[in-house]
């Protein structure tokens, strides 16, 4: 017995290829490609929230208008009260409202555009990952389980969480870029109407801006791409870990599960570090450059000034405008540099969304629960398993059997036989590759979506408990009774150690039911089904935790309320198999043989070597006992142990 995964390194399970996202086979994005994927992606995002997203970027221009407006507005006040001030030697109180009253007015107006921006585009962004966090999440609910099993969970957590926030993060700084643009182009006619020199001289910033941005970009790409893809390693195998933390203690694992993660994490540091670095690398760049561009025009300003082609508060006004343009074209390379995030975000979160495999449904109603029992019929039913490497794994070949409306049938058989896949199939877990299931004869595929559930409720061995109440964990919807919760546990044979319970029906379990037994726990999950009242009852080796004689009352109880459901019981135990009306044998996933469990003991040699098998241990161990050994190995060691054979 091994720890999923902890004798391997972590697979880039989760990773979405770099070729996938470029078409260039060596891994090297192409940036037009991001960026115009990207920008379809931005696209989606403003259709779904136009409006909010249209008062973002009404904000964002207001504040851009302003920002380019205060240059203009600072190179009339250095004209009009400054210089003067300067002249005559003292400034009058005129001339201090003359100055502040325009600087004031515009500081306010960008302040509204600020604020508009910032909250409209926050409120934009976090509506859109609402939307699809509960888009993904309705598509888990409707695809097969079968599709659960292709993809690890801790890939499906990412899906819902990160590389949806990946995905619309680029809107935090859209609005702010798309309004800047207009900052950028009110500065540039405002420097050209100051000085067109100025101006000419300034604005060769403007292309040694963009270059820098366009390689900034090129190198990012990539990088931000596989940071991205190595969140969800991280989560893959922190969830891996945590589910199996039962089996990492009790096999002295923690050391190896802790290097396992250590390596996916110091993967995802590294590839935040190098983000880090080729951003700090051209930051420096990006924020010198107009530097420079001051220094020119300040150069050039100065011999103008002197020459009298221009006056002082035209060089202000160009220097300061020249000092606004960089933040323009840095806001443009946020988004540009949030736009890989946005792809590879996009692509994975796409992938779950565009999912083909969901299940159809029809508009047939299924009988209500007056109508008795349900009847049962599998027809030729066959079913494969998607294998890892994609190849069909066959598990059932033309199963073909009918279960009479209020009748307790076991389906047994060893390891690998299709017992559990079978119940998956009556429940409709999943969908048969061929043939038909049947729910009082009508194909369970041409019910209404919620008819199966309705009418069958499945119990399965690997039992799940809420950290809830015990009333939280029978009762699912919150509408029933008390007198129904405790029907439920009694038929279970729950009702003894939940009135024990410090709280009873309120007494919380725990995480995952820590605080229970496992055949507790089981006992509860069966309260849980049984508290539906369905015509329909599949227990997939749902007892095996519990007593053997507390499961023989279970049972008859369950045969006893047999005028209200059908029981269909996946056991290994002999007393729990005689107690059903027939017995059918599945062996290498065919119906081997069908009948009463006594002609099934007279007639098939392999069936009575299986369920003889738990008794033949019982006995040799009380051989051993009265001899005063202890036998080397024990029904959950045996060849033909219980959990084995089930």
């Amino acid at each position: 017995m091994t720890l999923h995964g902890v004798r391997r390194p972590c697979p880039r399970r989760s990773a979405v290829p770099a070729d996938d996202l470029s078409g260039d086979p060596s891994g090297t994005p192409d940036r037009r490609d991001v960026v115009r994927r990207g920008l379809r992606v931005v696209g989606r995002g403003i259709r779904d929230e136009p409006v909010i997203f249209g008062i973002a970027v009404l904000g964002s221009a207001v504040y851009g208008a302003g920002t380019a407006g205060s240059g203009y507005v600072l190179g009339r006040v250095t004209d009009s009260v400054i210089a003067p001030a300067f002249a005559a030697g003292r400034v009058t109180g005129a001339q201090v409202w003359d100055a502040a009253g325009p600087i004031a007015l515009v500081a306010l107006l960008t302040a509204v555009g600020v604020v508009t921006r910032r909250a409209a585009g926050g409120i934009t962004m976090y509506r859109l990952q609402a939307r699809y966090r509960r888009a993904v999440t309705r598509q888990y609910l409707r695809l097969p389980l079968s599709w659960h099993h292709r993809h690890p969970a801790g890939q499906l957590l990412s899906n819902a969480n990160a590389d949806v926030e990946a995905t619309w993060g680029v809107f935090a700084p859209l609005p702010m870029s798309l309004g800047v643009a207009v900052m950028l182009a009110v500065a540039g006619v405002a420097m050209v109407a100051a000085d067109p020199v100025l101006a000419g001289v300034g604005l060769l910033v403007i292309p040694a801006l963009m270059a820098a941005n366009i390689v900034y970009q090129r190198r990012m790409s990539p990088l931000v791409m596989r940071a991205q893809a190595l969140r969800a390693d991280v989560s893959s195998v922190a969830h891996e870990s945590f589910e199996g933390a039962l089996v990492v203690k009790t096999l002295g694992r923690e050391d190896a599960e802790t290097r396992r993660f250590a390596t996916t994490a110091d993967a995802l540091r590294d590839a935040n570090v190098a983000v880090g670095r080729t951003r700090g690398t051209f930051d420096p760049v990006i924020e010198g450059l107009p530097t420079l561009g001051v220094l020119a025009v300040l150069a050039v300003g100065t011999w103008r000034v002197r020459s009298g082609a221009i006056v002082t508060g035209d060089v202000v006004q160009v220097a300061y405008l020249l000092s606004l343009v960089s933040f323009p074209v840095r806001a443009l390379g946020w988004v540009l540099g949030e736009l890989p995030r946005t792809v590879v975000g996009w692509e994975r979160v796409s992938s779950v969304l565009d999912a083909g495999d969901g299940m159809a449904y029809g508009e047939a109603e299924p009988r209500p629960a007056s109508a008795g029992p349900a009847a049962l019929a599998v027809a030729g039913a066959g079913y494969a398993h998607v294998g890892p490497d994609g190849d069909d794994v066959p598990v059932l070949f033309d199963v073909t059997l009918d279960v009479v409306a209020g009748r307790t049938v076991a389906v047994v058989g060893p390891t690998g036989s299709g017992k559990s896949t079978l119940a998956g199939l009556l429940v409709r877990l999943v969908d048969p590759r061929s043939g038909e299931v049947l729910l009082d004869g009508v194909d369970v595929r041409t019910l209404r979506r919620g008819g199966v559930a309705e009418a069958a409720a499945l119990v399965p061995q690997s039992t799940f408990v809420f950290d809830d109440t015990v009333r939280g964990n029978v009762d699912l919807t919150g509408a029933l009774t008390d007198d129904d919760v405790w029907a439920a546990l009694r038929l279970a044979r729950a009702d003894g150690f939940v009135a024990a319970l410090p709280s009873g029906l309120d007494t919380r379990v725990g995480e995952r039911g820590a605080s229970l037994s496992g055949g507790q726990r089981q006992r509860l999950a069966l309260a849980r089904a049984l508290v539906r009242r369905p015509r329909l009852l599949l227990l997939d080796d749902a007892t095996s935790a519990v007593d053997p004689r507390v499961e023989a009352q279970i049972l008859e109880g369950l045969r006893g309320a047999g005028e209200s459901a059908t029981v269909v019981v996946v056991a290994y135990r002999m007393a729990t198999i005689s107690l059903a009306d027939e017995v059918v044998f599945l062996e290498h996933g065919r119906v081997a043989a069908r009948g009463t469990h006594t002609e099934l003991l007279a007639s098939t040699p392999g069936y009575r070597s299986l369920v003889t098998a738990y008794e033949r241990d019982a006995a040799e161990r009380a051989a051993f006992r009265e001899h005063g050994t202890t036998p080397d190995t024990g029904p959950e060691q045996a060849d033909v142990a219980p959990q084995e054979i089930s």
